[in-house]
């Protein structure tokens, strides 16, 4: 079996990746997806708090959120067949980043990367943000940062089918299997084993594996620094009524949205607490004894929590400085990168799916230059840090 292009995972990036090359009209060959759960139950997206955000302090960042946004708000012209869309519902009620006087500092530069970047967000003082949002505690508040438009929450499963949906519409085939290993010759990838022994011969390869990133780069030689972590998420009720409540990131990296009738909530593990992991047990001592109290602390109304449902899932992390890792690596001409999220996937996957079509059909970016995500950094150990990193 063969084909020109073998994407290797099918969640949001690689089937991001696999319709933007479809539709390329200057890319004339053949695509495969490779995925191992094609219900996506165990994926990192479908398992995530599904949101997007514009207010990053790298401008690159922000320029592959403001077009997740476009791209979701546009979703009709992109991903309809037969005149029906996804239902992504996007919801757009934007972030409001919360800071103390320590970080005050951070959050003023933060905002003026961000309006340099066309990023619509306001800085609100302690007053204003009692007046907006009476329901919180900003006794030890300095400022916050609102998003006012393009930024919120949506279901990301919809977008995922919704992708995939798309791309196999337009002649991609998607493949149910594991790819075991790569196999190089030279400065070149020509083949990739599956699961049950199949190889397919392959022209090019994307790695959009996730949190398996790592490993299948390793088959090749290429030490790509990436690892997974554990996030657990809690749906919980409350009888508080939180009036206008966008996505709400306190000062401790606690964050809390709306869902139905109730929040999602989560918050990282310390970081000695935050080591490789692939199991998917909810982490309930985080909640009971870090999320909940601080919870309580910013919103009294949440004194009285109720979790009726909780889950993990998995980031996957460059270790060196959490922001993606893009496009070919120095050794190889026809393996193209893109991993190490960080927990920014979902969000950047629609720009990132972009760019890689570009990378295919051209050899260098047309929209977005994402050079800087790419591996000179690494292989250089010159982090390319974001602050205020969630």
């Amino acid at each position: 079996m063969q084909t020109d292009v073998l994407i290797v995972g099918g969640a949001a990036v690689g089937s991001a990746a696999a319709f933007f090359l479809a539709s390329q009209p200057d890319f004339k060959g053949n695509l495969m997806v490779v995925e191992q759960d094609q219900t996506y139950e165990k994926s990192a997206t479908a398992l995530s708090a599904a949101s997007i955000r514009h207010q990053f302090s790298t401008p690159e960042n922000i320029r592959l959120s403001q077009f997740g946004s476009h791209f979701l708000k546009n979703i009709d012209a992109y991903l309809a067949i037969n005149q029906e869309s996804p239902a992504v519902n996007f919801k757009e009620r934007g972030y409001l980043f919360l800071a103390t006087a320590q970080g005050l500092d951070i959050l003023r530069s933060n905002h003026r990367i961000q309006r340099a970047e066309n990023v619509d967000a306001s800085l609100l003082s302690p007053d204003e943000l009692q007046e907006r949002y009476p329901w919180l505690n900003v006794q030890d508040l300095s400022a916050g940062s609102l998003g006012n438009s393009g930024e919120g929450w949506l279901d990301s499963y919809a977008l995922m089918q919704g992708l995939r949906k798309k791309a196999i519409s337009l002649g991609v085939r998607y493949e149910q299997a594991r790819v075991e290993r790569l196999h190089r010759s030279g400065r070149k990838v020509n083949s990739a084993e599956l699961s049950g022994g199949r190889v397919i011969q392959c022209g090019m390869v994307i790695n959009a594996a996730g949190t398996g990133a790592t490993q299948l780069a390793q088959t090749v030689g290429i030490r790509l620094p990436v690892q997974a972590r554990k996030r657990s998420i809690f749906y919980v009720t409350s009888p508080a009524q939180l009036r206008d409540c966008p996505m709400v990131i306190d000062p401790t990296g606690a964050y809390f949205r709306p869902e139905g009738e109730g929040y999602l909530c989560g918050i990282a593990p310390s970081p000695e607490n935050d080591f490789e992991c692939y199991d998917f047990e909810v982490q309930h001592e985080l909640f009971e004894d870090v999320l909940w109290p601080t919870l309580a602390a910013r919103v009294p109304g949440f004194e009285a929590l109720r979790v009726k449902r909780s889950w993990a899932g998995h980031y996957d992390v460059n270790l060196l400085d959490q922001n993606v890792v893009v496009g070919s690596h120095p050794d190889v001409d026809n393996f193209l990168f893109a991993n190490g999220f960080s927990g920014h996937g979902l969000q950047h996957s629609l720009g990132i799916g972009r760019a890689l079509s570009e990378l295919v059909t051209y050899g260098a970016y047309q929209t977005i230059n994402l050079d800087a995500f790419g591996w000179e950094r690494v292989l250089n150990h010159r982090p390319l840090l974001e602050t205020n990193i969630i």
